[in-house]
C-alpha cells in the first residue's frame, strides 16, 4: 500500500495538461494502485487524477460506494468526454483544496469513453445531475490542467474562502465563461418553486 502527498492548490503541476497513456504497462498499474490507496486513505475521498499525487498522465479513478456499501473502483485511463448535456449547480471540494467548498457549474449529464485498467475500452453515461456525472467532470478538469473553483459560480465569494485559508485566488487567466450553463441554472431555480432544497448540495464529497 502506497499513500502519497497529494498536490495543493498552487502547485504548477495542477496546471499542466497530462499525456496520453500509450501502453498500460506495469507502470500505469502502479499509478492506479496509487491513486487508489491514496484516495482511500481520506473518508471523503471519492476520486482522484493522476497529476494530484504528481504523475503527468491521463488517468484518474473513483469509487462512490457508500460506508455501507461495498466498493467500485472505476479506473479510467486515456478518458474523452464525447457528449455532454444540460446545467446543475454542483456543491464541490476537492482533495487538493483542503476545506473548501463552493458551487461550481457542471453539465448535467455526460457520456465519456476510456480505457480501463486492462487496456479495454468503455463507453459510460452519467446522467441527471448524478453524483457519478458530477465526479467525472470532475476528475476529467485535472488532466486538462483545469480546476473546479474555475467553473465557480461567485468568484468573489470562493475568493474570499481561498483567502482564509491561505490558498491562491482565482487567477483570471483559468476563469471559465459558461454564461450558458449559468443562464439554464438561473432558469432551473426559478422554475424550483423557490425550494433551496432543489439546489444541488452535496457535502463533503472530494475528488
Amino acid at each position: 500500500m502506497t499513500v502519497l502527498k497529494i498536490l495543493t492548490y498552487g502547485d504548477e503541476i495542477l496546471r499542466t495538461p497530462s499525456k496520453e497513456v500509450h501502453k498500460v504497462s506495469a507502470k500505469i498499474h502502479k499509478i492506479v494502485d496509487d491513486l487508489f490507496d491514496t484516495m482511500y486513505s481520506y473518508n471523503n475521498g471519492i476520486g482522484l487524477a493522476a497529476p494530484q499525487i504528481g504523475y503527468n498522465y491521463r488517468i484518474f479513478v473513483l469509487d462512490l460506494a457508500m460506508d455501507n456499501e461495498p466498493p467500485c473502483p472505476i479506473v479510467f485511463i486515456n478518458p474523452k468526454i464525447i457528449k455532454k448535456w444540460g446545467a446543475i449547480d454542483s456543491f464541490e471540494g476537492c482533495l487538493s483544496f483542503p476545506d473548501i467548498y463552493t458551487h461550481v457549474r457542471r453539465y448535467e449529464s455526460v457520456i465519456i469513453r476510456a480505457k480501463d485498467r486492462k487496456g479495454r475500452l468503455f463507453t459510460l453515461e452519467a446522467k441527471d445531475g448524478s453524483l457519478l456525472s458530477r465526479a467525472i467532470q470532475h476528475e476529467y478538469d485535472h488532466l486538462e490542467g483545469t480546476l473546479f473553483v474555475d467553473h465557480a459560480r461567485n468568484r468573489f465569494e470562493t475568493d474570499h474562502l481561498l483567502a482564509e485559508k491561505g490558498l491562491p485566488q482565482i487567477d483570471s487567466e483559468y476563469l471559465i465563461e459558461e454564461s450558458e450553463l449559468e443562464q439554464e441554472i438561473i432558469e432551473k431555480q426559478r422554475n424550483s418553486d423557490k425550494n433551496e432544497d432543489s439546489v444541488s448540495r452535496n457535502p463533503a464529497d472530494c475528488c
